[in-house]
């Protein structure tokens, strides 16, 4: 209860209390559940989230790449809770600024959630948004129009329109400079 708590609050916009919140939680979590409880995991990457959003970027992406390490010590490293954290990793080493890292850790995550789930997956879908973000970011405007496209033509495919996946798509494309689709 605690964790929603925090988390509504982290999605209200103060991420300062949501992490505060997120880390006395942690710490209860830790001493009833132990570290490895998929709670406990969860708590704690939602912790390195809040502390990124907060402007405590470098201890955000600290304890986001030690859940990373967690979750796939204790799930598995294409386990879909692993590949969430590290797609946000991914994530928090973009908006950090560490666009090298972020384009690769990106592709990576990509890479095994068009494996394991397909390539019009509503995960894999965000994973392919996020890498041609960071690809974006890296000045790499021609990969990143490029994987857009050809991920919002798999949505197409797959999806029915107006689907959140299909319209993020759309939304991101249009952001990098890409034409607007009608439909």
């Amino acid at each position: 209860m605690r964790n929603a708590r925090a988390a509504a609050l982290f999605s209200a916009g103060n991420p300062r209390e949501a992490a505060d919140i997120f880390e006395d939680t942690l710490r209860g979590c830790r001493a009833l559940l132990g570290r490895d409880h998929h709670a406990t995991l969860t708590v704690a990457g939602n912790l390195g989230a809040a502390r990124m959003s907060a402007g405590r970027r470098r201890e955000g992406i600290t304890l986001i790449a030690e859940n990373v390490a967690d979750r796939a010590r204790v799930l598995g490293d294409e386990d879909p809770r692993t590949l969430t954290a590290r797609d946000a990793l991914a994530v928090a080493y973009r908006l950090a600024g560490d666009v090298d890292d972020a384009v690769e850790l990106s592709g990576q995550v990509t890479a095994q959630r068009r494996r394991t789930l397909g390539p019009a997956h509503p995960d894999t879908l965000t994973s392919r948004m996020g890498l041609a973000r960071a690809q974006a970011a890296a000045g790499d405007l021609e990969a990143a129009t490029a994987l857009l496209g050809a991920a919002v033509q798999d949505a197409e495919q797959a999806l029915p329109p107006r689907h959140p996946h299909l319209t993020a798509l759309v939304e991101c494309a249009e952001a990098i400079g890409m034409t607007r689709r009608e439909g």
